[in-house]
């Protein structure tokens, strides 16, 4: 039996409780984790904004050992460092045919099964999104895991496998930024603050930390932040008036609000891009009149898992971290146990920090 964070119903409290975790089987591997982050996405499965079946073990952002293979396991040997992927292409749809593995329809099809069950009842447990990382260990199929190159620290290679991932792809795979342009981050969490790396990594000649808090200035201008605006009525005004009037060419928008959207909107230059990055729910309504769309000429797409393929862009991430040019660690803001996850959620709630890291 391991330990794990029991989502139990939509909307209820986390429960650390003991469950049973089996063997595993066919083309399936068993993860001792080493650390999980903690993302806003499990925050918006854990209240309902996102979808899962319940009851079910959280967490998707993790890395650790393998310590067995099931029958046809041939990639990866007990003692293998892993990052944990939640979201494994088919290879076979429609998306996946045009090389858009992150948007494969088959992704997700794994959090509809039966993993593990409680120790204490024997109810059955859903995997969250895919690998339940909120665990001491984890069983998921071969292809939920990637090999965590060589150089890395374990611990920290968890963040890998979302926050980075997402940040630094809406940046260089969907924003596409190019040297010396200006770019503006909302939302100085974990993704923000991957964002920012990504944006300076990139070159951008000047890059706008927007956020709620004037307690993340610090953070955000270790992470490659030129320039740090309070969020406010007038952010967008601010930020035109840091580039001539005429805004950013790009905003990486990391908060999922109607307002924030429409703020990054209006902050990004006529011809500029506005990548929405941030998981809103059905509720947050962003409007556009007809002809502000023709006027200002701006591009506003949304982001998927930062439109990024795990298995090509992994290997690139470990080298911007071996040659210093990406610090995993600076996105850590709280080393945690598992009974720390939902004082993390209530920090995230309020604008406060960036990246828990669940340490095991």
């Amino acid at each position: 039996m391991v330990r794990a964070a029991v989502l139990p119903a939509v909307g209820a409290p986390l429960e650390i409780a003991e469950i049973d975790l089996p063997d595993p089987g066919p083309g399936q591997v068993r993860v001792r984790l080493a650390a999980a982050g903690v993302c806003h996405s499990d925050l918006s499965l854990s209240d309902g904004t996102m979808r899962v079946p319940v009851p079910a073990v959280l967490g998707h952002e993790g890395a650790g050992m393998v310590v067995a293979v099931g029958e046809g396991v041939a990639d990866f040997l007990p003692g293998a460092a892993v990052v944990l992927n939640w979201a494994p292409s088919c290879g076979s749809c429609h998306a996946c045919s045009l090389g858009e593995v992150w948007l494969c329809a088959n992704a997700l099809n794994g959090a509809a099964d039966v993993y593990a069950r409680r120790a204490s009842d024997g109810r059955d447990l859903h995997p969250g999104l895919n690998v339940a990382a909120f665990a001491e260990e984890t069983v998921v199929p071969a292809n939920c895991v990637l090999p965590l190159p060589e150089g890395i620290p374990l611990t920290d290679a968890a963040l890998l496998g979302c926050a980075v991932l997402t940040g630094y792809g809406a940046v260089h795979h969907a924003a596409r930024v190019r040297t010396g342009e200006t770019v503006a981050v909302y939302g100085v969490g974990g993704v923000g603050l991957a964002a920012l790396q990504a944006a300076r990594i990139a070159g951008a000649s000047r890059i706008v930390a927007v956020d709620v808090s004037p307690a993340k200035e610090e953070l955000a201008r270790g992470a490659g932040a030129t320039d740090y605006v309070v969020a406010s009525d007038t952010t967008a005004r601010e930020i035109r008036a840091l580039t001539a009037k005429q805004g950013v060419d790009v905003a990486v928008e990391c908060v999922g609000r109607a307002a924030t959207i429409r703020t990054a909107w209006d902050s990004t230059r006529r011809g500029g891009r506005t990548t929405v990055v941030g998981i809103g729910g059905k509720d947050q309504q962003v409007t556009f009149n007809a002809l502000e769309l023709f006027h200002w000429g701006r591009t506003l797409a949304g982001c998927v898992y930062g439109n990024s393929d795990p298995a090509r862009d992994l290997p690139v991430l470990a080298e911007h971290v071996r040659a210093g040019r990406l610090d995993l660690g600076a996105l850590v803001t709280e080393r945690i146990g598992l009974e720390g996850i939902p004082a993390a959620f209530e920090n995230m709630l309020a604008g406060k920090g960036g990246r828990a890291l669940v340490v095991f």
